[in-house]
């Protein structure tokens, strides 16, 4: 749910619309009555959030041009969160800089609840990401890049050629757990590492790093093939030396 009184501009159409090729559907709220353009936006949000029960909250921290308004963003979140705790809140603000970043930021981390503060004009990428940190969990299906697409549930890899899904069907059993475990990873923090010791449980033998190294050799091999280009060292699933593995989406 998203409640931002400019709701309408191109900053919240971008991300509306990068949110909605992550999955998510959005609700905006926009009220119209004779209150005060901030209490309006309370009363709505509070009622929508009643109504729709979503997962999660864009909340903008300033509404109007009234000093009174300025702030009222910390007081929705207040209603927000003595109401609904527990629900995430992803506080939104033009401040950039100067005191008036630090008292936005000040009021969005009084509580012990999942709120997190974003500038306005950070890309849709980011607030993205950042939802994905305030949930805390993985969907059932993760898009990778565009081009990769894993079913959790179904364990099934695919990968995408124009408007069509075509499943990968020599990555199963250990070789999908350990392609969920770093597609997990890379959706929650893109660029973080997986330790060996997180993937190594899904190999067998004594050596387990070597079985290991044999199994992402034949996942990105499978995964090449299906797409018709060929995955270097370097490309999809890097080895760290001495660390891990780190997934990387592959280019269009």
């Amino acid at each position: 749910m998203i409640v931002d009184d400019e709701w309408k501009s191109s900053i919240v159409s971008s991300v509306r619309k990068r949110l909605d090729q992550e999955g998510w559907k959005t609700h905006v709220v926009a009220p119209d009555g004779g209150l005060s353009i901030g209490e309006e936006f309370q009363a709505a949000a509070l009622y929508t959030i009643e109504e729709v029960r979503p997962d999660g909250v864009i909340l903008d921290v300033r509404f109007g041009e009234q000093m009174d308004d300025r702030f009222k963003g910390l007081s929705i979140l207040r209603k927000i969160l003595e109401r609904f705790p527990g629900l995430p809140v992803l506080m939104y603000t033009q401040y950039a800089q100067g005191p008036e970043r630090e008292t936005a930021v000040r009021g969005s981390l009084n509580w012990d609840a999942p709120v997190d503060f974003i500038d306005k004009l950070a890309s849709p990428e980011e607030v993205v990401l950042r939802m994905r940190r305030l949930f805390g969990s993985t969907p059932e299906i993760i898009s990778i890049g565009g081009r990769l697409s894993l079913d959790a549930r179904a364990k099934i890899v695919y990968v995408v050629i124009g408007d069509e899904l075509r499943p990968v069907e020599d990555i199963i059993g250990m070789k999908f757990e350990i392609l969920r475990e770093l597609a997990a990873t890379w959706y929650r923090s893109p660029g973080e590492l997986v330790q060996f010791s997180r993937l190594e449980r899904y190999s067998e033998g004594e050596d387990a790093r070597a079985s290991l190294r044999v199994r992402i050799r034949e996942i990105k091999d499978a995964i090449g093939n299906a797409l018709g280009v060929h995955f270097g060292a370097s490309d999809l699933i890097i080895n760290v030396r001495d660390r891990g593995y780190r997934l990387i989406p592959p280019k269009s």
